[in-house]
This record gives C-alpha cells, structure tokens and sequence, in this order.
C-alpha cells in the first residue's frame, strides 16, 4: 500500500473509529452544539496521561463539544471540568474534596475510576498512569457510543489479566539467502513495513483501544541489528546507514508505545549469534547441539547489556530451547549467569531502577526449574508457554500440558498464555467470541495463568499482511479486529454474562457492517458455528498441534489411516482434546467389539456438517441487512462456505478411512469398495474448495519452508494453495481404485514388495569418535557395551555403521564430519523410548531445525533390535557433495551408515520388536 495512503489511514484515525463506533443513527444526524470543556491534567503529567487526554478530546469534539486540555497545579474554579490523574496526585485530591466525592473502593494495578460530581464536573481516577488512560479511553468510548457525556457517571474498573499483549513476528515466509531459521536483520529491504511510522502509530492504536499493555517482537538474533558492542564491533548485521534507521526506529516505537501504557518486549532464541559473528569465528550462527562456550556467553551477555541499556521501557523474552539444546543445567546456566547478568549490567549501566520484564518462555526447556533457580537473582520474572500448543483446539484443556501450566502458575512469578501460531485456522477469518471467551476462562480456571500474549489469527509469517487476494493486499489489524478486540476484552474480564455479550457483539458487528444488531448477531452466529470446525477437526483428526501441519490443505489417506508414520504428537490427543478417539483406536474398538469413549471420529464428523450448514444459514441471513463495507463481508460470508466445504471434505474423508481401517482387521475387499464413494464425494468438496479460494487467497499457510510436512512438504513455496492438492487427492483415489481392482482379481492380498538392501556410498569420514563396522545381527552397537545387534530390517543389513561410544553420547552429543563427491543419505537409528539417555528424534514441535536434511520423518519403524534396548527407528539426513559436520544432541544413537542419494529407500515399517500388528499397516492401498 503506498505511503501516502497510510499517511491518510493513521491521520483520520481517530475520525474513522468515532464514525464507525458511532450508532447509525447519529451519523446521518447533524452533530449539535455541546458546551465547552476543559480536560485539567496535572503539571508535568506523564505522556500517558497527554495521550488519553487527547484520545478523549477527540470523541468530545466529534460529539459536538468545544475542547481544550491544559495542565494545572491547582484546581481552577469554573463549570464541566473533567480532570484527570493517579488518585494520589494533588490535584486529584482537590478535585474529590472540591466536589464532593466520596471515596470507593480503590482499584487495583492499571484500574481506574470515573465519577461524576458537583458543578457537571468529572474526575478520572487511575491507581496509576495506565489506569488513568484507561478511563480516558473507558469515557472516549462512551462518548461514541451514547453521542455525548453521560450526566451521571460512578464506574470503578481494573484489568483481571497482568500482562495483555499481541505479538508480530519480524520473520518471513521464507529463509534468506546463506541464513535458516529465524535469522532476520532489520533491514528495510527485508521488512519495509518495520520502518513505517504511521502503520506503527495504527497499530500502537489499536492496542490501546483494546486496553493491552504489551507488544512482543519475535526474531532470532534482533541484538546485532541495534547494538554496536565495543568488545565485538564486527558483530553488527546491518550496514551503518540501516543502523541509524534502526535505532531511530526502535527509539520511535518504544516511546509511542509507553505513551500508551505500552511495554515493549523484544524476544530471542538462545543460541544464535550473528552472521559476521559466526564468521569471524569459523562457527555456525546456531547450533542446537552447541555446549555453551565462554566467547558466546561473553557475547551475549554484552549484547543483551548494551541493549537494557539503549532502549529503556523495554523487557525481554527469552527462548531457552528450540535453538538450543532441550532441557537441561545448560537452560539454567546460560539463564542465569549469561541473561540475566546482561540485563542486570545494562540498568547499571543506564541508572535504572525499575527492572524491565523477563518473560521465560516454557517452550523445549525445564521452565519450573528454570524460574526456581533464577528468583533469587531477579524479582520481575514472567513465564509463558502455549495455550493449545500452535493451534486453537479446546477450552476444555487437560493431562500433563495441564500440569505444566498449573505449576508454572503457582510459582513467583506471573504465568502468560501463548495464543501461538494458530496453524489449524489460517487462512480463514475466525471471529467465534464463545470460543474465544471460554478459552480465557479456562486460562483463569483450569490453568491458572493470568496473562495474555496473543499472535496474529493468520499469515503470521507474512506480517503485517493477509493472505486474501484482494486489489490491494488486506492489513491483519484491518481484516482481523474482531479477534483482536475478543481475546483482549475477555482478557481484561472474562466471566462476562451470555447474552449481554451476545447483544454487545451483535452491536459490534451491526455498526461494522451497517445493520442492525439483530443481523450483527447472525454474523457473530455465523462466527461462532464456523469456530468450532477447525479445533474440532484438528483435535479429532490431525498428526500434530505444530505448524508443520495446515490443516485447512487438507490430509492424506495415510495421514488419517496410519498417523504415527508421520510423527504423531499425541500432546494433541492427551491434553489439548476432550477425552475421545482417535480415527486408528476407534476402528480397532469396532473391529474387537470395544465400548467407545468419549469424543468420536463419526460424531466430529456430523458435528463439523452441522456447524457448516449452521454458518451458512446465520451468514445469508444477516447478508440482505448489510450496507456498508460490503466487499469485507463478501469475504467473510466466502469465508463461511470454505469452512463448511472443509467441514464436508472431512467428514466423507474420515468415513473412507474407517472402512479402510475395517479391511485392515475383515481383510475383506467389500470394505475397501465402501470406502470409494465416501472417498468420491469427498473430493467433490475439495473440488468446491478449490473454486471458494482460487481467486479470493493467496496461500493457505505462511510459512513455507521445509518445516511444514502435512499434508505436503512444502519447500520453496510449493503446497501452499487448495488447487495443488487437488492432484494428490485425485491420485489417492485413482490408486485406490487400482488397488480394489487388483485385490479382486488375484483374490488374496498382493505380496509385499521386494526390499533392497542398501548400498555403502564412497564416503570418507573425518571424525574420530568411532570405527566403522558392518551391519549385522551379533554384531556390537557401541564401543563401551557389550549390547549387540539382534535384528536388522533387509535393507541394513551390509551397510557400514559408525560405531560409537554411547556414554560419550550421552555427556556430548555425537558428532559426524566427513566428505562425499556425490550427494548421500546418512541413516541415523533413533530407539523409540523416550527418556534420559537416548537421543530424542527429529521433532519440529521442538526444534524449528528438526528437518533441514529432511530429517523429521520415521523413514523405517522398528528397523533394529539391540539387546535390552528399544526398538530403533530409522531417519534420514541428505547432503550434497562436499564436507560436512553433523552435530547431534545428547543421548545414544546408532550412525547406521551412508547409501547412495539416488538410491529409493522405502518408508515402512519392518516390525521388529513389537511392531509386529503396526507391520500389517495398509498405506500401499494408495501408493
């Protein structure tokens, strides 16, 4: 969008929310004279304070009244003052003496009160400077309403939740060239949005009028973009001419945004060093197997100091896992001898005293034992980790997750949830204020968090744009306001009364669209019926609660039929669904005869149909009331068909799938023909889908990179859009087809298709941690045990392993450099426990890392027996040619060796072990 038309959005900012808040009726009435008014803020009143007054003055105005706002050491004589404070300032004092106030009850941190008193005069009272621009913002939005001041005013009010934030990632759908994940410089060749003042000052906005007090910047290394460090001058990113816009920046959006109560809180992950950095050093930018080393603690450490110290008013988030290896003493070391001796350093330096928040992000680290050890160092500590992992799937949240929250909340410290990612909902508008509204309570109620920190509702990759297909590219602020507006409302309270927020929605969605409240609440009906479709499809249906899956791109036949292939994160199952089944357990319950329990595959399935036809029905009913921005509801109203087309995709998918799961137990071909027809008409739906989003969207998923897996890899972009996938769910049906066929001609089951042994690939390795050695049943797995091979899969069987030191494993990590002239597969065994000991697998929920060799899938389950150990699972690292060092975690592992890249390696499962009843899966059917 060009500048100038920002220039003219963030300038009638305020005009445009007066007439859109404004009732309809008003707006065609002409404004009548109102008296004039005098806003009286104390001397030398904070900016929070000016700017409340402002946002007030602009409601009167528009209402008609003569406004001037001046500061005042004392209380002037004279007719409708309003005067506005902390309760403790002198001037407020006068104020409740002069006019008679008598003293309520004192809200707490941020709260306010406004009351009315003698001579038509008002008095805003804020425990402190936030509080007071709330009750600026509280009468403004009065104001707008009601079209003048009421005559009558005692309102007491405080926000429930501490922290109430949104975040926006400066990241990007993609990895920039000789970078991975997360490493983004502020740059505005990269990000030309970031430098955009008057889109700052919308947004900056819109936080305040949504009442949240927090704003997090999510980057992997953001130090090296506005910090120069004496010590590490070479480590700046950027060139000098974009520094000096970054700092100009970064000093712009801190001030603006603590003159609206604001704190800025700037997240990293831990450990990521610069580019320049890295290379000056001859070492990665991260590593998640990296030990902590002296210079890098050194490093960041400065880093983080020079940063506390530059830019006051701004907190810090801190990733401990991801980029750094899972949980552990390292989590708490490098928290509390290298972060928080930074930020301690930086006040020290700078003269502060109010010390900034440290927000601990829970996500792949030990968070209570983290917070444990770190208390006695700092005092203003936060915790945060994720609502429904990177999803929206429940209210109703249980089991360990649960847990995991439940203690975090009863430490010292404020616990934070995470509205993360939202994967199973982009790119579809989601609205659903029930849903919204009893996720805060279980927030409150079930977990015991009192904080909010909430990312966009979709393209959270693509910031600060939507995916619709529109002339000009849609902004999230614009397109989403109502998921903004809900999550903070019930954030500041959530126990609110049904229907009077039925009819405080209605209203909203009235005004925004130009009908009545009655079809502002079939809009809001239309919300909440097409808001239950996508959790429920995921928590029932889907491989994981992670941003590897999209789950509005559909899945596959063998995604429903045999999940566990594809790393199935059963968090999901356990913790973030209500009690119930999965599509393998029902089908294995109805094969045996077993009762059912809970939540069913069928009933989802009926309910998502119903939920569709629900919202369609509400949408076409409140579509002949509507008059104004009736482009943005033609996409809302689209937005409902994709879902019920979604909805029935699903359901007849699901149907097939279980009459495929049948055959697998009856071995009966009947079954299979069954399952065609379910199978048929869902493809119908696709088909529908692909017509619904072709000319309205651009993508179904921001972030398109290796990471997401389901239902397609997606690399480079590829598989981000409905009619992509329309190919690969027209094959699954013509091999099904296929298969029908030929199980009916031969009558008995094809025979499995003949194994390949691999061949060894000409490699030379450099590293020194072990000796090489043949695959073979007898044979030892590691150098310091007498454990043997007992069983391999065919295709092992030669290849020649690397065989290592298992307690060297577990105290350093394993370690393979060596050199290829050709492109090679490197095959690494995982056993399949998870505990202290063994090298956990490749997991994207965890680890943003967990496939840049295409790593993250099982390739061969249950390939290798080892004595007393678990079963083994086989993944597969690829590489080109060239030198290479491969640094894996800490734990035991079998390096099984290297085998041609071009040689087909089929993904199956062996069955050794106790894998034998998995061994009989049936994917092959649409192979």
């Amino acid at each position: 969008m060009p500048r100038n038309l920002w220039k003219l959005l963030a300038t009638s900012y305020f005009c445009l929310s007066c007439w859109l808040l404004a009732p309809t009726d008003a707006r065609a009435a002409p404004v009548p004279a109102r008296p004039n008014r005098t806003i009286l803020l104390p001397k030398g009143a904070h900016a929070r304070l000016h700017y409340g007054a402002a946002r007030l003055a602009t409601a009167l105005r528009a209402a008609g009244y003569q406004v001037k706002v001046q500061e005042q050491g004392k209380l002037p004589k004279g007719q409708g003052l309003i005067v506005v404070g902390r309760a403790t300032d002198e001037l407020l004092r006068q104020a409740a003496t002069t006019y008679h106030l008598s003293a309520g009850k004192t809200p707490g941190k941020e709260g306010f009160s406004i009351a009315s008193g003698e001579k038509s005069a008002l008095v805003i009272a804020g425990t402190d400077n936030s509080g007071a621009l709330y009750g600026c913002l509280e009468l403004a939005e009065q104001v707008r309403t009601q079209g003048k001041l009421s005559e009558s005013l005692s309102l007491t009010d405080q926000p429930e939740m501490v922290l109430r934030g949104a975040c926006i990632g400066i990241q990007k759908p993609y990895y920039l060239p000789g970078r991975t994940v997360y490493e983004y410089p502020y740059t505005p060749e990269v990000f030309p949005w970031l430098y955009d003042k008057e889109l700052w000052v919308r947004y900056l906005d819109m936080l305040a009028d949504n009442r949240m007090n927090s704003l997090y910047l999510w980057n992997g290394h953001p130090f090296a973009s506005l910090v120069r460090l004496k010590d590490y001058p070479y480590a700046v990113e950027v060139d000098d001419a974009t520094f000096k816009k970054n700092e100009e920046m970064y000093r712009f959006l801190t001030a603006e945004a603590d003159k609206r109560g604001i704190w800025v809180i700037q997240m990293f992950y831990n450990i990521i060093v610069s580019k320049p950095f890295a290379e000056h050093h001859n070492i990665k930018t991260q590593d998640r197997a990296r030990p902590i080393v002296p210079l890098i603690a050194d490093y960041t450490r400065k880093s983080i100091a020079a940063f506390v110290e530059k830019y006051p008013n701004v907190g810090l988030m801190v990733a401990l896992g991801e980029a750094m290896e899972g949980a552990g003493q390292d989590d708490v070391d490098w928290f509390t001898k290298t972060i928080i001796p930074g930020v301690l350093d930086g006040l020290k330096a700078s003269g502060q005293t109010d010390l900034p928040p440290i927000v601990l992000r829970a996500h792949d680290t030990d968070a209570p034992r983290v917070i444990t050890a770190a208390l006695p160092y700092y005092k203003n500590l936060y915790t945060e980790a994720k609502f429904n992992g990177e999803a929206l799937t429940t209210y109703t949240p249980r089991g360990s997750w649960a847990e995991l929250h439940r203690q975090l909340s009863s430490m010292n410290s404020v616990h934070i949830e995470n509205v993360h990612i939202l994967a199973n909902l982009e790119p579809f508008r989601y609205g659903s204020a029930d849903f919204i509204q009893k996720s805060v309570q279980a927030m409150h109620s079930t977990y015991g968090a009192n904080g909010l920190h909430l990312y966009p509702q979709a393209s959270y990759w693509d910031w600060p744009y939507t995916a619709d297909k529109a002339p000009e590219r849609l902004l999230q602020i614009d397109r989403d306001w109502l998921w903004y507006k809900a999550w903070s409302r019930y954030a500041w309270r959530a126990d609110r009364p049904r229907p009077a927020e039925q009819n405080y929605w209605g209203l909203e969605l009235g005004t925004m669209f130009g009908c009545d409240a009655t079809a502002g609440k079939q809009i809001m009906e239309a919300y909440e019926q097409a808001g239950e479709i996508e959790p429920k499809l995921l928590r029932r249906y889907g491989i994981t609660d992670g941003n590897r899956q999209t789950l509005t791109l559909g899945m596959l036949m063998g995604q429903l039929i045999n999940p566990k292939r594809y790393g199935l994160f059963t968090l999901l199952y356990e913790s973030e669904a209500p009690e119930g089944e999965m599509i393998i357990e029902y089908a294995e319950k109805e094969a045996k005869g077993h009762p059912h329990v809970g939540e069913t595959p069928p009933q989802v399935a009926t309910e998502v149909v119903a939920h569709g036809q629900a919202a369609i029905a509400a949408i076409e009913r409140a579509a002949p009331a509507v008059t104004r921005n009736q482009a943005e509801f033609g996409r809302v109203k689209n937005d409902m068909y994709c879902q019920d087309a979604l909805a029935n995709f699903y359901a007849e998918k699901v149907q097939a799938a279980l009459r495929v799961l049948r055959y697998k137990y009856s071995h009966n071909v009947a079954d299979l023909e069954q399952a065609v027809p379910y199978l048929e008409r869902s493809l119908s739906h696709w088909q529908k889908l692909v017509g619904l989003t072709q000319d309205t969207y651009l993508y179904a998923n921001s972030m398109q990179t290796a990471q997401r897996k389901i239902p397609m890899r997606g690399v480079d972009g590829t598989y981000k859009t409905w009619v992509e996938m329309l190919p690969v769910y027209q094959k699954e049906l013509v091999n099904l087809r296929h298969n029908i066929d030929s199980l009916k001609a031969v009558k008995t089951a094809p025979a499995a298709k003949k194994l390949v042994a691999a061949s060894n690939a000409n490699v030379t390795v450099l590293s020194k941690a072990g000796s090489n050695y043949k695959l073979a049943p007898g044979q030892l797995a590691f150098a310091d045990t007498s454990a043997q091979i007992t069983a391999l899969a065919p295709e092992l069987l030669g290849l020649k392993g690397l065989r290592l030191n298992k307690a060297q494993q577990a105290s350093q990590g394993t370690e393979v450099s060596f050199k290829t002239a050709k492109p090679v597969k490197l095959l690494v065994g995982y056993f399949t426990q998870k505990k202290p000991g063994y090298l956990p697998a490749p997991q994207l929920e965890t680890d943003a890392s967990a496939n840049d060799y295409g790593q993250a899938d099982i390739r061969i389950a249950n390939a290798a027996l080892v004595a007393g150990q678990p079963a083994v699972n086989v993944h597969v690292y690829s590489f080109k040619a060239g030198t290479h060092t491969l640094n894996l975690g800490r734990g035991a592992c079998l390096v099984l060796g290297f085998m041609d890249a071009s040689q087909p390696l089929r993904t199956y499962n062996a069955g050794l072990g106790g894998g034998g009843e998995q061994a009989k899966e049936i994917d092959w059917l649409f192979e």
